[in-house]
């Protein structure tokens, strides 16, 4: 069992979501990005502390606690990294 200090942020994964995460860390054709997010999930679900997660994959904590975040908001579409591609606010109609 990983030691370090616990954490009250717990992620609980369904079935299909655990396998997809799963599935994510076997491919060859899935960004790199994405994979190393899925992997911060699962982790996360077998309750490794967060520091030990955050050195495992090469992130911060701080970015730990937004994917966590984000995951527990959108499930597994708010894993995509969305910067860049926010849509830009409509235009009023000039007269």
């Amino acid at each position: 069992m990983p030691q370090g200090r616990h954490t009250a942020l717990t992620i609980h994964l369904t079935d299909d979501e655990h396998q997809r995460l799963t599935q994510w860390q076997r491919s060859t054709t899935m960004p790199a990005g994405l994979v190393r997010r899925g992997r911060i999930i699962l982790l996360l679900a077998e309750r490794m502390p967060i520091a030990q997660i955050a050195r495992t994959v090469g992130l911060s904590r701080r970015f730990v606690y937004k994917w966590a975040s984000r995951f527990q908001v959108h499930g597994i579409a708010g894993l995509a990294d969305t910067r860049g591609h926010w849509p830009r606010p409509r235009q009023a109609a000039q007269r």
